[in-house]
């Protein structure tokens, strides 16, 4: 540590520092500078565009009718377009409005295209648990018990275990079905959705 004198030895020591330093301290004040200008930047832009994302995503939502097939369209093609939280929720919207339809063959591909656009898990799980039914409904159990498998959390245990027994049971599997059922009953799920896989449960003995 430098010992100083008096007042003067300490300016001499500052002015030293800043002859031998000054041009490492300007750059790096620059740099410090243009970093928190840049991060300032990059979050506002951030915010705008999930503003602006949003938006754009409650204006296509809210226009979309069954029987006007353009703003169908467009909620597609704004899921297509944004790979984000709004895009896969707009592929849900879409998914619904087919299933309405009875079109289930474009109801999965929307489903499909809302998994590509997330990566949060629980809007996975509620992607992947549609897509499991649809797939269901058109006799692809193979596909849907590979769909089931990739839910994960508990909160999910018990509804997955209540299509998983479907899907089983539509393979003329009982066992399976009476199976999963089964967990879904011990489960920690809802009395009334315990109560109804114990009814299926039961009815397979009939």
């Amino acid at each position: 540590m430098e010992i100083y004198e008096n007042e003067n030895d300490q300016v001499d020591a500052v002015k030293r520092f800043f002859a031998e330093n000054g041009k490492a301290l300007a750059i790096g004040v620059v740099l410090g500078i243009g970093a928190l200008v840049g991060w300032r930047y990059w979050t506002s832009h951030q915010a705008e565009s999930a503003r602006e994302a949003s938006l754009a995503y409650q204006t296509a939502v809210t226009a979309i009718s069954a029987d006007k097939p353009q703003t169908l369209t467009a909620v597609e093609k704004f899921a297509a377009e944004n790979q984000n939280t709004y895009g896969a929720l707009a592929s849900l919207e879409a998914a619904q409005q087919y299933v309405d339809k009875n079109d289930l063959a474009k109801a999965e591909a929307n489903l499909q295209q809302g998994l590509k656009n997330t990566s949060d898990e629980n809007l996975q799980a509620l992607i992947n648990l549609r897509l499991a039914r649809i797939q269901v409904q058109q006799k692809q159990t193979d596909a849907a018990l590979k769909t089931l498998d990739a839910i994960k959390g508990e909160g999910w245990v018990a509804i997955v275990a209540d299509l998983r027994g479907e899907a089983l049971l539509s393979k003329g599997d009982k066992q399976g079905a009476r199976d999963a059922w089964s967990k879904g009953v011990e489960s920690n799920s809802s009395p009334a959705l315990r109560e109804m896989m114990q009814m299926k449960i039961n009815n397979l003995s009939v």
